[in-house]
């Protein structure tokens, strides 16, 4: 007969995946074995708790098929980075880059840019796939360090994530809660709003002392040789981003609308560049990494998109799904969710271990969905009793859950980033100064009750309990 395993019991699970990945990924390890240990050690706990292997295999397949919509996209995004590639797209956006944009203004430019895309995309992965490559290479002309660049490009890509209507994250998290999703996105402005402006002055200051003295010029007219070497460069090759952004402003469905764009890169490459049928089919598989003479370029080039450069990350999404979805079917995280819930007695009390609720499955599992899910669900029940608006809920697991998992080194998110820009997940974290900031506003709203809305009531009874309630201080 299946029960909850105890306190002490739930705790190794986590224990030993934080562990194992705190060995591995200074050590340049990877996270296939430490997830695979993690997965192991709770299906160990599951099988002392009573659950049949066939049942804990359940539990990993449920985990995985959340994960599926997210793969196809990257499956396809892969096919955009090399096609965009190929076709001389993301060159001319670097090159267009180095010649307008003021290094000075470089990382809350980056901000404020992967921002928009990912607003209108819904798409914080998509954003920093196309862009951020670009980015990455304008940034090492102007001689600025790569955590830095890659800190505001993970900032702005998950401020627009956050709050675009298109997310998914954003559509789960009032979901949950019962909360309608325009409501949720305008309560978020909230932290969101605040939040981002700190990140961009924060940028600016970072960026004043960053950018390379005047022998930069030289590496940054190496770069630009070596990108009219070897493409063509045209300003019209800009405009496959706003056909993107187009594309999803018809709200199209993103899996078709991204194809679209997959091709239309394709048929650039073909026209512009005079690439064959071949080299196209090449580039959207293999990805496309050609030989300059910038050795700055072939360095950034080397991550040439394509399908495959998106298996790693595949990988470790299902890896981490299957540990999700085996971790919430036998019960471990009901139970250390439950030890944290334990004890709440103001609203500020409240939003904190909505905060310590969603990290714990951040750092456990390592997936954004769960993160999101699995505290909301938790929650509810405090947030009712306490008469505070399920906004309130939404609003911090989205916080903490769709932009705190940023914070966790061996996060699907941090991983596929750190895939991307070939930059360790370690070096860049200190730098995402949106992920911290969201989250600190939100605990300072819990505290001093600012922006906290209480839960609607109804009928007389409600509005006596209502009476109750406000007579109870917001934070202690």
């Amino acid at each position: 007969m299946n029960k909850q395993p105890s306190f002490l019991l739930a705790l190794l699970p986590p224990a030993a995946l934080i562990a194992a990945a705190a060995y591995s990924i200074p050590n340049e390890l990877g996270m296939f074995l430490p997830l695979l240990i993690g997965i192991a050690v709770t299906c160990i706990v599951g099988m002392v708790t009573g659950f049949s292997w066939e049942e804990l295999q359940e539990y990993m397949k449920t985990g995985v098929a959340r994960a599926l919509p997210a793969i196809f996209i990257l499956f396809i995004i892969g096919t955009i980075v090399g096609s965009w590639m190929l076709s001389g797209t993301i060159p001319s956006i670097i090159y267009y880059g180095l010649e307008f944009i003021q290094p000075n203004l470089f990382l809350p430019t980056i901000a404020l840019t992967t921002g928009i895309v990912a607003i209108t995309l819904g798409s914080s992965f998509t954003a920093m796939a196309t862009v951020g490559v670009a980015f990455m290479a304008i940034g090492a002309g102007m001689g600025i360090p790569d955590p830095y660049i890659v800190g505001a490009l993970v900032s702005g890509a998950f401020f627009g994530d956050k709050i675009s209507p298109l997310s998914d994250t954003t559509n789960i998290a009032p979901a949950m809660v019962g909360v309608n999703l325009f409501d949720h996105v305008r309560h978020m402005l909230w932290d969101t709003i605040p939040a981002f402006l700190i990140s961009l002055i924060l940028f600016w200051f970072l960026g004043l002392n960053a950018s390379g003295d005047g022998a930069q010029s030289e590496k940054i007219t190496s770069i630009m040789d070596g990108l009219t070497d070897t493409f063509t460069i045209h300003p019209l090759l800009l405009t496959l981003p706003v056909i993107t952004i187009l594309l999803i402003v018809k709200r199209l469905p993103a899996v078709p609308s991204l194809v679209i764009v997959s091709v239309i890169g394709g048929m650039a490459a073909f026209f512009v560049q005079g690439s064959s049928l071949a080299q196209i089919m090449g580039a959207m598989t293999d990805g496309f990494a050609p030989s300059t003479s910038s050795e700055t370029l072939n360095a950034l080039f080397d991550q040439g998109g394509g399908i495959t450069s998106m298996l790693p990350t595949i990988g470790l999404i299902i890896a981490a799904t299957a540990l999700g979805g085996v971790l919430e079917g036998t019960g471990i995280f009901t139970v250390l969710l439950n030890r944290i819930v334990h004890t709440i007695q103001s609203t500020g009390s409240l939003v904190l271990r909505t905060v310590l609720s969603t990290l714990v499955v951040a750092f456990t599992s390592g997936e954004q969905y769960l993160s999101v899910i699995l505290p909301s669900r938790a929650m509810a029940e405090a947030y009712e009793k306490q008469g505070i608006h399920p906004k309130n809920l939404s609003r911090t697991v989205e916080a903490a859950g769709t932009v705190g998992i940023n914070l966790v080194p061996w996060g699907v998110t941090a991983l596929f980033v750190s895939n991307i820009t070939n930059v360790s997940p370690y070096s860049f974290i200190p730098f995402i100064f949106f992920a911290y900031l969201v989250i600190a506003i939100n605990l300072f709203y819990g505290y001093t009750g600012i922006s906290i809305t209480k839960a609607e009531v109804s009928g007389k009874q409600d509005a006596n309990e209502q009476q109750k309630r406000d007579r109870l201080p917001v934070a202690r």
